[in-house]
C-alpha cells in the first residue's frame, strides 16, 4: 500500500519506505510459513516442505501471468499493488486461522539460548545457512540469467530464451512436488547431494552444448537439481520446535544473500569472460551445497522425534527421524 501511494504521488522516498516495510513484512512472513510447515511435517511424520515451496514457484508464474495481463489491459500499477496487497492480507488471515497450536518445550518455558543471537553461534545452523545460500545461488542465477544466456550465449531468439526459463521453472516445480517421497525413502543428505550433482551436470550442459535440445535437457537437470535445497534447509533449521523460529530466521538471512549477490556476481563475470562462462559460478555453488548437505542430518535427540503414529503415518527418514545409517555414520 505504501509503495502504491509512493507511485501515485511520484515520491521516491515514499516508495523506498514502502519497499523497506515490504521487506520486513515478507521476511517475517517467510519465517512464520517455514516454521509452520516444519510443524506440519512433524505432526504428519513425512516430508512436506518441498511441496509447500512448490506453491512459491507456482505463485511466481501465476503472478507473472496476471501482471502481464494487467499491463496489457493498461491497469494502473498502483491499483495492481493495492489489489495484490488486499489479496495477501485476506489469504494470510484465512490461512493463519488453520495454523497448528504453538509447540512448547516440555518444561513449558522458553529454553535458554533459544534467541537469534544464540542461533548465530550454532555451527549446524550456520552450515545449514551455507547450504541454503548455495542452493539459492543455483536457483537465483537461473532465474536471472538463463534466458539471457540462451539469447546472447547461444544465439537463440527471445522466445526460445523464455522457453528455456519456462523449462527450468517447470522442472524445479516438478522436483518440489515429487521430492518429498524421495526424501522420505533416501534421507536428506543423499538426496541433496544427488540434486547438487544433477544441477552441476545441468549447468555444464547449458554452458557447453551446441545443441538446443541438449541445452533444454540441461535446463531440466538444473531445475530439478535446484528444487530441494532451499526447502529442505528450512525444514532442517526447524527440526527442534523450541528453537525453530530463531534458526529459520538465521538460515533465511544467510540464504537470501545469494539472491542479492548472485546477479551482480554473474554480471561481473559475464562482462569479463562471457555470459556462458559466468554461469559456471553454479558449479562452485553446487559443490558447496553437496558438501554442506551433511548439516541437514537430524540430530539424535528426543525433542526431534515425531510422536508415535500408526504405520500409515509413521515417522520416516528426514522428518523427525534419524537419517538412514545415522546410527553408524558420523557427520560427514
Amino acid at each position: 500500500g505504501v509503495i502504491a501511494a509512493g507511485l501515485g504521488l511520484g515520491s521516491v522516498l515514499v516508495v523506498v519506505v514502502g519497499l523497506a516495510v515490504y521487506g520486513a513484512g515478507t521476511s517475517s512472513w517467510d519465517v512464520a510459513m517455514n516454521v509452520e510447515g516444519a510443524a506440519v511435517e512433524r505432526r504428519l511424520g513425512r516430508t512436506l516442505m518441498p511441496r509447500l515451496h512448490a506453491g512459491f514457484s507456482l505463485g511466481t508464474v501465476a503472478g507473472a501471468l496476471v501482471g502481464a495481463g494487467a499491463a496489457h489491459a493498461a491497469v494502473a500499477l498502483p491499483f495492481q499493488l493495492v489489489v495484490v496487497a488486499a489479496g495477501c492480507l485476506l489469504g494470510a488471515a484465512l490461512a493463519a486461522r488453520r495454523f497448528l497450536p504453538a509447540e512448547l518445550p516440555e518444561s513449558g518455558g522458553e529454553p535458554s539460548g533459544s534467541g537469534i543471537g544464540s542461533a548465530w553461534r550454532e555451527p549446524r545452523t550456520l552450515l545449514v545457512g551455507v547450504l541454503v545460500c548455495a542452493f539459492a545461488l543455483v536457483e537465483g542465477i537461473a532465474n536471472d540469467w538463463l534466458a539471457l544466456a540462451l539469447v546472447d550465449g547461444h544465439g537463440q531468439s527471445q522466445a526460445v530464451g523464455a522457453l528455456g526459463y519456462g523449462v527450468f521453472v517447470a522442472a524445479m516445480t516438478l522436483g518440489r512436488l515429487t521430492g518429498g517421497s524421495v526424501l522420505d525413502r533416501l534421507g536428506r543428505v543423499l538426496v541433496l547431494r544427488g540434486t547438487a550433482l544433477l544441477a552441476l551436470a545441468g549447468v555444464l550442459l547449458v554452458v557447453t552444448s551446441g545443441s538446443l535440445g541438449w541445452v533444454l535437457v540441461g535446463a531440466v537437470g538444473w531445475g530439478i537439481g535446484a528444487s530441494l535445497g532451499f526447502p529442505v534447509g528450512m525444514s532442517a533449521a526447524a527440526d527442534e520446535p523450541e528453537r525453530a523460529a530463531a534458526r529459520v530466521a538465521v538460515v533465511s538471512s544467510i540464504g537470501y544473500t545469494a539472491f542479492l549477490a548472485g546477479p551482480p556476481l554473474v554480471g561481473f563475470l559475464a562482462e569479463a569472460f562471457g555470459i556462458l562462462r559466468g554461469l559456471l559460478v553454479v558449479v562452485a555453488a553446487a559443490i558447496v551445497g553437496a558438501v554442506a548437505a551433511a548439516a541437514t542430518r537430524p540430530a539424535q535427540r528426543p525433542s526431534m522425534l515425531a510422536p508415535e503414529r500408526s504405520d500409515q503415518y509413521g515417522s520416516r527418514p528426514g522428518v523427525g527421524a534419524a537419517e538412514p545409517g545415522a546410527d553408524t555414520e558420523g557427520e560427514q
